[in-house]
């Protein structure tokens, strides 16, 4: 539940952007690989496959334009995103599972990642309404994730190169934690109802989006 998010947050506060995506990458790939790899026999790879093809088409688009953000734009995006999430009428966003609704998912949410490094509540929007459980959300989701922040190392590893190096062992840290975190985290998810998890995501992603928009006003305004 928007662990990316708060991650993302903290690497932010204390590390340039470029080093921020590529350690947050790293560890948000082996966590969603590592989940998808848990919850691989409840994975709807149909909508997995079609949410690459948008992958890829984000990917080529961006490679294109070569944009980098910086720290008051990744805060102020993340705190967006939330917000987006929840404010565009449901009846306007395509679910994952409908005709172009995963490769729209996999265009749009691999942009963000791009530009914000985070897109988990853009994610969400797009299998709030479809008839998957809980289980089968949180495996494909996980699976699209982990290609997602692939995408996301590769980009900005080969557009700014050396500048993007992060130290080896903060790099395996972020490796071995992300594994802990994602079997631990299988616990929590058991012992939720379907309804419990929708809820308590939409919360905490609200919560973290405030304090996010908040701190990337004030850079913004302390420049």
């Amino acid at each position: 539940m928007a662990g990316g998010m708060v991650l993302m947050g903290v690497l932010i506060a204390y590390l340039p952007v470029s080093a921020a995506m590529v350690l947050h990458g790293t560890a948000q790939m082996t966590s969603n690989g590592w989940r998808a790899v848990m919850w691989r026999r409840n994975t709807n790879y149909r909508i997995f496959a079609r949410y690459i093809a948008g992958l890829l088409a984000a990917a080529a688009l961006f490679s294109f334009i070569g944009f980098v953000p910086d720290k008051a734009f990744v805060l102020i995006a993340l705190g967006i995103i939330p917000f987006l999430a929840v404010l565009v009428p449901a009846r306007f966003v395509p679910q994952a599972d409908d005709r172009l609704g995963a490769e729209a998912c996999g265009f749009l949410n691999t942009s963000m990642q791009f530009m914000a490094g985070v897109s988990g509540p853009l994610l969400d929007v797009f299998f709030v309404r479809n008839e998957m459980d809980r289980r089968s959300i949180v495996a494909t989701k996980a699976a699209c994730q982990t290609f997602s922040h692939m995408a996301k190392l590769a980009y900005f590893i080969n557009i700014l190169g050396d500048q993007a190096r992060v130290d080896e062992w903060a790099m395996g840290l972020a490796v071995v934690m992300a594994v802990m975190g994602t079997s631990l985290s299988r616990f929590v998810l058991e012992k939720l109802t379907d309804h419990q998890f929708r809820s308590w995501t939409r919360r905490i992603v609200m919560t973290i989006g405030v304090v996010y928009l908040t701190q990337g006003i004030y850079v913004l305004w302390t420049r």
